[in-house]
């Protein structure tokens, strides 16, 4: 049985399964290169019924999440979305009604699911994938935190686990808590969209000139450079209260939103990022910590857009009694597709667990690479088979930056060592010229490190169960400072990914770092222009190559260089 999930908002995708097999993921906007596309997802579906070799009328199962107003009214006036993207993403001079615009949305949002809503989604969807060839298939409707709770549940490898869902909003609530157990996923309770802490730290984002549901992790890499101070003197300290296993707002999301905005009027912004995060933080601390004292469950499966602040995940992880502590690696809400196609596997086939595995987009065969390259000027490549490891690990050792694309590439916003680009973990002589040449980042934001799994006890402290998505942060030991030189926070932590054996080229090439430098450890970044999607075909790694000007590149098996 073919279980096609789709998401149609912000970051769409889709998601294809077959019994309790993740058989393709991927996002429309590595296709469209618009990131974060919210259009329907129809490059993503074709990709994945591709990939499968199977046809529309072969899908019995449809599912996808999130049927509130605002998202129905978006599917029957799809050009409403748009003109949101386009503001959000500051495609624009900036409005004269921007507040308005806040305002709006604040008070749609969190209207929730009307009647209606449901089957007039499901017409606009139907109508889409009719359009597309499908026929004769069943449309299943998923609540939004619903699917981010299966993501997270039945990737996790957890047997029982406590399942907490937080973002900004969706279908009426900004989060979930649930109880994963005997093969059941039961909610035990909703938290409101009032009470959303994905909002409050939106719109900070927002009113630091910066562009909401997009640049939070900015916000949480800018906080590290105030002057620290006590949570006593946080001028937001009373924006949200822990009453048990309850978070309460102060105030409403629009009286909120003025608020912020006069406290930061007066708030140097590094200080007023500092004030955001130490609330989120403390918050989340007492929440979960609550959780876990009501419960007794030590193991915790967590997705939602604020799971990507890999601050308060360190935080969580923390807390006494907690014992592991799993993130969906496409946490936000471009990873509910498959969440959607999951919870209906779920409803209708008892299927709990899934072999997960970030690799589950586009794949190239050396064949197709060398037919991109041919059609080149400017650059000069040979085929160089399994050597391409141990050469790349040798320019990096050099103290050169090399663009790196290889197998399938990975669902969600990290790189994982298929679409990375990859330098010296020791240098920041290396950092400074990526950035300048390629990232264009801003001063404050790091960049985080891969590294072998046997090398993360050495390099960090309290690590625990191995973290192979860069979703947790993590305190790099003192007398290591200068080995992650590049990959290290002001505040000494960084985010790493620990390879094991899920990818065997990359794991190859960091032995082959060790080798030469005497730990297994690099500066691993997405392959990608600032501002555009990671590069998803060997035609877009080319153009990122010489647009940027940059000398080295291993696509497949080939040593690409740039001549000179």
């Amino acid at each position: 049985m073919y279980i096609l999930g789709i998401w149609d908002g912000h970051d769409s995708g889709a998601a294809l399964l077959d019994g309790d097999r993740i058989i393709y993921a991927a996002n429309e906007e590595r296709f469209t290169k618009r990131k974060l596309e919210v259009k329907f997802p129809y490059n993503s579906i074709n990709a994945a019924l591709k990939y499968e070799g199977i046809k529309p009328s072969d899908v019995e199962i449809v599912a996808f999440p999130t049927t509130e107003l605002t998202k129905t009214i978006s599917r029957i006036f799809p050009m409403q979305k748009e003109k949101y993207y386009q503001f959000r993403r500051r495609k624009m001079l900036k409005p004269r009604f921007e507040h308005l615009m806040h305002y709006t949305k604040y008070a749609m949002t969190s209207i929730g699911v009307l009647p209606l809503c449901d089957a007039l989604s499901k017409y606009a969807i139907r109508k889409e994938l009719s359009n597309m060839g499908f026929s004769n298939f069943h449309l299943y409707s998923v609540d939004h935190h619903t699917a981010h709770a299966s993501s997270a549940a039945f990737t996790s490898g957890y047997k029982k686990s406590m399942v907490v869902t937080i973002d900004g909003v969706g279908d009426g609530n900004s989060g979930s808590v649930s109880t994963f157990k005997r093969g059941e996923l039961k909610r035990e309770f909703p938290i409101a969209a009032r009470d959303s802490l994905g909002i409050f730290y939106e719109q900070v984002t927002n009113i630091l000139g910066m562009r909401e549901l997009e640049d939070e992790g900015k916000i949480m890499a800018m906080a590290d450079f105030s002057y620290p101070f006590g949570f006593e003197k946080n001028k937001l300290k009373d924006f949200f209260s822990v009453d048990g296993t309850k978070i309460a707002a102060k105030y409403g999301p629009i009286s909120q939103y003025d608020m912020l905005e006069r406290i930061a009027w007066s708030t140097p912004k590094e200080q007023f990022a500092y004030m955001a995060q130490q609330v989120l933080e403390v918050t989340l601390q007492k929440f979960f910590n609550n959780i876990y004292s009501e419960y007794g469950i030590r193991d915790f499966s967590l997705a939602g857009g604020i799971m990507s602040n890999v601050k308060a995940n360190m935080k969580i992880r923390e807390i006494d009694g907690i014992e592991k502590v799993f993130i969906f690696p496409h946490m936000g809400d471009g990873g509910i597709a498959l969440g959607a196609a999951m919870h209906a596997n779920y409803m209708l086939n008892d299927i709990i667990h899934y072999d997960f595995n970030a690799y589950l987009g586009e794949n190239y065969s050396n064949e197709e690479i060398r037919n991109a390259l041919r059609k080149e000027k400017g650059l000069k490549f040979e085929d160089e088979g399994r050597s391409v490891e141990g050469h790349a690990a040798e320019l990096v050792s050099k103290n050169n930056y090399v663009f790196w694309f290889q197998g399938r590439m990975e669902y969600g916003p990290r790189a994982l060592g298929n679409r990375s680009i990859v330098a010296k973990a020791g240098s920041d002589d290396v950092k400074e010229r990526l950035n300048l040449h390629v990232k264009q980042r801003e001063w404050f934001q790091p960049f985080a490190p891969s590294m072998l799994e046997e090398e993360a006890n050495v390099l960090l402290e309290d690590v625990g169960e191995f973290n192979k998505f860069m979703t947790m942060a993590y305190r790099v030991r003192k007398e290591k400072a200068d080995v992650m030189k590049s990959v290290v926070h002001v505040d000494m932590t960084a985010r790493p990914q620990m390879v094991g054996d899920e990818n065997p080229r990359y794991r190859n090439m960091l032995s082959g770092v060790k080798k030469r430098t005497g730990y297994g450890v690099v500066l691993n970044t997405s392959f990608n222009i600032h501002g555009l999607p990671i590069v998803m075909t060997p035609q877009d790694a080319i153009t990122t190559m010489k647009s940027t000007n940059t000398r080295y590149m291993f696509l497949g098996d080939f040593f690409v260089e740039k001549k000179v």
